[in-house]
């Protein structure tokens, strides 16, 4: 009994040693590996540093360039929003200027034009009662056909750009030099007194000129003509292309005065 005891503390003994040594052994061969496999983890781990940045970098330009897109789109949004309201406002200017200009124009109707001063005046269906005034701007389709040179209650004469008598001080858009436009009494219209070392050439626009107290400036006339000659003095004078057909007037319109029963209440109720 105490033999087997022995044999077996001794088969133990021998079994605990051979583990310790094992142990033993394997304890620097684990740190050593551990170590190595630590290196080699470290080496791996840089060839991923330029495809970790490059992932990343595509991915931040991916989100900016949606980004951007999204702020494009919203801006040419805000643009079309933008030209909508500005075309809205436009039309409600053009209506208002429009319903403006329909209490001063008056559409007047040609009802005489003598032979004898074909060039010189035209009568027109309008008068004092519809608030023509003398002076006042006689036009065709936006350009200057003459000046109201007398008004009765129901009608009125009207003198035309032809008319040898009529002189209207006016400047020339491009250059804005000054001159004066009168006619020739023979359906001519003429620019005057306008120095002959002018840069003018065919083609410029001619309008009313502000110092001129007669007429409102800025109102077309036409344009300048190939057409010049040379006077006295050092001037140059240009034929003027009148914008309106002053050879087929059947119409005018004429900027006017506000009758009594156009005007309207300021505020409040009406008198009873």
């Amino acid at each position: 009994m105490t033999e087997k005891y022995s044999e077996r503390e001794w088969i133990h003994g021998l079994l605990a040693l051979a583990a310790s040594l094992l142990l033993l052994a394997a304890a620097p061969r684990r740190e050593f590996f551990r170590g190595a496999v630590d290196f080699v983890g470290e080496v791996l781990r840089y060839p991923e540093y330029p495809a970790v940045f490059i992932e990343r970098t595509t991915r931040e330009f991916s989100v900016w360039f949606a980004d951007r897109y999204v702020l494009q789109e919203r801006l040419n949004t805000l643009k079309e929003e933008n030209e909508r309201l500005n075309l809205v406002w436009s039309m409600e200017n053009a209506r208002n200027l429009r319903r403006e200009l329909d209490g001063f124009v008056r559409y007047a109707r040609i009802t005489l034009r003598e032979p004898l001063s074909w060039w010189a005046e035209v009568r027109i269906n309008k008068g004092v009662h519809d608030g023509v005034v003398v002076g006042a701007p006689a036009l065709q389709s936006g350009f200057l056909a003459g000046r109201v040179s007398g008004a009765e209650d129901d009608f009125a004469w009207v003198e035309l750009l032809s008319s040898s008598s009529l002189m209207i001080p006016v400047v020339i858009e491009e250059t804005r030099d000054l001159g004066v436009v009168a006619g020739d009494g023979e359906g001519g219209v003429w620019l005057l007194y306008v120095p002959e070392n002018r840069m003018l050439k065919s083609g410029m626009r001619v309008s009313t000129a502000m110092v001129s107290e007669a007429l409102p400036p800025g109102i077309p006339l036409g344009s300048l003509g190939e057409e010049r000659r040379e006077t006295s003095g050092g001037y140059t004078e240009w034929r003027i292309l009148p914008g309106a057909s002053l050879s087929q007037l059947y119409a005018l319109e004429v900027l006017g005065l506000r009758t009594p029963s156009q005007e309207k209440p300021a505020g409040g109720r009406s008198g009873l």
